[in-house]
């Protein structure tokens, strides 16, 4: 990549730098292009008085928006390695729903979320970048779709379960390998790259070019987001080395087991042991809680009983 044409990733500026509403069109053009409707932003709603965990503003960006019909909807953006990955998924939309209505309210009141995962690792199984789930229920000896009968209808606004449960769009970026011809490519090819054409007219791009360019960015600025890169680069070599032991580990034990639960066993062992053993070099060396969960994938309460 050209110096003249390199923008900061997008991990990094929608948890630094895209925070004012000026800047929420970068957002509203990656939200719009996944969901196929025009959304506009009305706020972010990430805020230090509704986080358990020290972590929580570098793990996931709250939106509260406005679709197409005018509804208020709720979208949750999370990038950040989990150990846990899925499971840290599924607490970011509850934690979206709960936060975000008030005690004594009526249930009527509950938004529909969707949660976007932008991931630069390895997760599960499958061909494709860009992964859509969504609750439906069927009828297990029918086959059939649980509908909303007629009565209900202008109730409860809804005519499909699937309308009020949340969606879930994994975006598996390293997956990504073809030339950018669509909005959506166009936007994977920036989360994976940093690349923007220089005429493209795919919606969010264009500002992001404007806004998100590296040497527009103060000397400070950049230091930080190079040191970013590098615990990034870092993170990776340590979880791909981890991985492997992990996997050895895992083969070993399940072979002098005879039993697949020892492949598991010993490969989920492995890595924790890996990354714990990584956590307390990298505290020995200076790092802060927050880049050492990072770069092991521990969380922030396991890094600091280190």
């Amino acid at each position: 990549m050209n110096e003249d044409n390199r923008y900061v990733r997008f991990d990094w500026a929608a948890k630094r730098m895209l925070r004012n509403k000026a800047d929420f069109v970068v957002f509203e053009g990656l939200i719009s292009v996944l969901l196929g409707e025009k959304i506009t932003i009305v706020e972010l709603l990430e805020s230090e008085g509704n986080q358990d965990y020290e972590d929580d503003k570098f793990n996931r960006v709250d939106i509260k928006a406005k679709n197409s019909k005018d509804e208020i909807i709720l979208v949750e953006i999370q990038q950040t390695r989990e150990l846990y990955y899925l499971q840290r998924v599924l607490y970011g939309v509850a934690k979206a729903i709960t936060e975000h209505i008030s005690r004594g309210q009526s249930y009527r009141n509950v938004k529909k979320v969707y949660s976007i995962n932008i991931i630069y690792f390895d997760l599960g199984q499958g061909a494709d970048y860009l992964y859509h789930g969504q609750t439906k229920l069927t009828g297990v000896h029918t086959g059939d779709d649980l509908l909303i009968g007629q009565r209900d209808k202008d109730a409860l606004r809804m005519q499909v379960p699937e309308e009020v449960f949340p969606e879930y769009y994994i975006i598996r970026v390293n997956e990504f390998n073809k030339l950018a011809t669509t909005p959506l490519e166009e936007w994977l090819d920036y989360l994976k790259t940093g690349h923007i054409k220089e005429d493209t007219t795919t919606p969010g791009l264009q500002e992001a070019r404007e806004r998100l360019e590296y040497l527009k960015m103060d000397r400070r600025q950049r230091a930080e987001y190079d040191n970013h890169l590098d615990i990034l680069m870092y993170q990776n070599d340590v979880l791909e080395g981890a991985k492997q032991e992990g996997l050895a580990e895992g083969r070993a034990e399940g072979r002098a087991e005879g039993r697949a639960e020892g492949l598991v066993k010993g490969r989920a062992e492995g890595e924790k042991a890996k990354a714990v053993e990584i956590a307390q070099q990298l505290k020995s060396m200076g790092l802060s809680v927050e880049d050492v969960a990072k770069a092991t994938g521990l969380t922030a309460d396991e890094v600091k009983k280190l």
